[in-house]
């Protein structure tokens, strides 16, 4: 491995543990950006820098610099907040967003269209609600996310725990964060180390936990650096199967890269799981690839060296073996809607959320709905990893308020009658994403309405199939777990993905490159009537297309983005 270091990990070194020029560049009056190196550095706040693609000819026409904003990404471990803290989200969003709440498919918030003069308010108003966006993006371990089994009361409350130790332990510690954001005074001092954890250098890449409670993976849990699957037997949680080296990041045209899901590696007891999820971070930390940043991902690290060399580090960085592990089965990850009881008498109602967009529509006014509701809610609302939103802990006295504010703003709408649009998840793409090639949130409901004619002609209209559509190649929407998946290739086409199973644990393959929609809707149609007429019994899509041999079960990463048709 070549030993010298990329330009990112350089400007980390001389960052001063991430503060750079940021504060002074959001005191410059005189444009609405902060400089490219800052930038780099403002995403560990939890922020990017964007622009509104839409507007840039128009502007550019007018002499004017882009429209720049930034988005602000919240570190929410679990998802997991309390209705005033919704309440206090939502009048951020008016006083220094867009409008909107967005939720992602991380279990947290996104704020859009923040414009730099209101950054600082914004995070001040974040730290109000004792939240903070440290660690939302960068090259840190990011929001860990977890199952939201409403159902299970007590082993939900366990993986939330850990869920919470595990970011605290992996959170970044500089002084940075409150000096820039929160006016406290400045502590950095030259030679003295403010990471204890991390170093000047932070990792290479940035790193993902998530936790799925068996038999629901709707985390996807095998698409993180790590995934901890707990093992729970008579009820209890014991520990947490290992698996290590997931991600879905990948570039056309660099056939080193790809997406991969992490290996199950062993056993840990639930005592020290999080000193388990610290000494691997380390293991990246020490060993990941800080010369090629398109290599530095935890996967390819343990590719390069092998799950042997792995399990020798985890002794060596842990001080005792990972046991062997458990037997576990994983069998869907989508979402349970509708109202559920769980095993203490509470209920808990899941909510679809179109594209994860908490905003009024004409036909719902959703973000006034959510609103009211959390006026009166004693009890919390937890974000799922599919954009989707779970009004938890309602008491059997209080659910009937709660009951009557869904029906009068039809916030349940969304789940009746049109199961195809319930598992289906997009990026945001066009007009903010830099990275985007293709649309993907905005035309998502227009792909959905087609393939919804298609499933309805072949007698199918019941059916729930996994659909993630991203506006580029990489992971935001976890497309290579999608029984259908759609990654941009430039406006108006895409490449089209088939043959994931339902549970998260079979990636697809790519069947055809760079094609419109009609193509995509041509070859489809065939599929779904054949689906239609020939499936087994409680059969899923993409199970349906390995078994007739439309689709290989080939879980090569080299062989996945071989094309089979041309």
């Amino acid at each position: 491995m070549n030993d010298k270091l990329s330009e990112a990990e350089q400007l980390k070194l001389s960052s001063r543990y991430l503060r750079g020029a940021i504060a002074e560049g959001l005191a410059d009056i005189a444009t609405g950006a902060i400089s490219e190196d800052d930038n780099k550095l403002l995403k560990f706040h939890g922020s990017y820098q964007q622009d509104n693609r839409d507007l840039r000819d128009e502007r550019r026409h007018q002499k004017l610099e882009p429209l720049y904003s930034f988005m602000i990404r919240l570190r929410l471990p679990g998802g997991v907040l309390s209705p005033a803290q919704w309440l206090g989200l939502d009048q951020i969003a008016d006083d220094c967003a867009n409008g909107t709440l967005r939720l992602t498919t991380r279990q947290t918030f996104q704020f859009h269209e923040v414009l730099k003069k209101d950054l600082t308010p914004l995070m001040r108003q974040v730290n109000a609600l004792k939240l903070d966006t440290k660690g939302a993006c960068g090259d840190v371990n990011r929001n860990v996310v977890t199952n939201v089994n409403p159902h299970l009361s007590a082993a939900h409350e366990a993986v939330h725990q850990a869920a919470h130790e595990i970011s605290n332990r992996l959170n970044w510690q500089s002084g940075a964060y409150s000096e820039i954001w929160l006016g406290e005074d400045c502590v950095y001092q030259d030679g003295k180390s403010e990471e204890p954890f991390y170093g000047e250098r932070y990792l290479p890449r940035k790193f993902k936990i998530a936790i799925a409670i068996p038999p629901d993976n709707d985390c996807d849990v095998l698409a993180n650096d790590i995934g901890l699957i707990a093992i729970i037997e008579q009820g209890e949680l014991q520990g947490f199967n290992i698996a290590v080296g997931g991600g879905f990041g990948m570039s056309y045209g660099e056939p080193g890269t790809y997406p991969r899901l992490a290996t199950v590696a062993g056993f840990v007891e639930k005592e020290r799981i999080v000193d388990a999820c610290e000494a691997i971070a380390a293991i990246q930390r020490d060993n990941g690839d800080r010369s090629n940043r398109l290599h530095a991902r935890f996967k390819y690290t343990i590719d390069d060296n092998g799950l042997d060399w792995f399990q020798q580090q985890f002794e060596s960085y842990f001080g005792a073996p990972l046991q062997e592990a458990r037997a576990f089965e994983l069998t869907a990850n989508g979402d349970r809607f509708g109202w559920t009881e769980d095993d203490t008498g509470d209920w808990h109602l899941t909510l679809f959320i179109p594209g994860g967009r908490v905003v009024d529509r004409e036909s719902s006014p959703l973000r006034t709905g959510l609103r009211e509701i959390a006026a009166i809610h004693q009890g919390q609302f937890r974000l799922t990893c599919n954009q989707n939103l779970v009004i938890a802990n309602v008491t059997a006295e209080q659910k009937p308020q709660i009951a009557a504010l869904v029906e009068k703003y039809q916030l349940d709408d969304g789940t009746r009658g049109k199961p195809l649009r319930l598992n289906a998840m997009a990026c945001v793409a066009f007009p903010t994403c830099g990275l985007a090639m293709a649309e993907a949130e905005r035309y998502l409901p227009e792909f959905i309405e087609k393939l919804e004619g298609l499933v309805e002609q072949a007698g199918i209209p019941d059916q729930l199939i996994n659909i993630r559509m991203t506006g580029c190649p990489n992971g935001c929407g976890r497309p290579y777990l999608g029984e259908i998946g759609l990654t941009g290739k430039a406006l108006g086409k895409y490449n089209l993905y088939l043959g994931a199973d339902f549970s998260g644990q079979r990636l697809n393959r790519l069947y055809l490159e760079n094609v419109d929609e009609e193509t995509i809707l041509d070859t489809l149609k065939p599929m779904i009537k054949q689906f239609a007429d020939e499936r087994e019994q409680d059969e899923h899509f993409g199970d349906f297309l390995v078994r007739k041999g439309i689709v290989e079960a080939e879980r090569s990463p080299a062989m996945m983005h071989q094309p089979l048709k041309k």
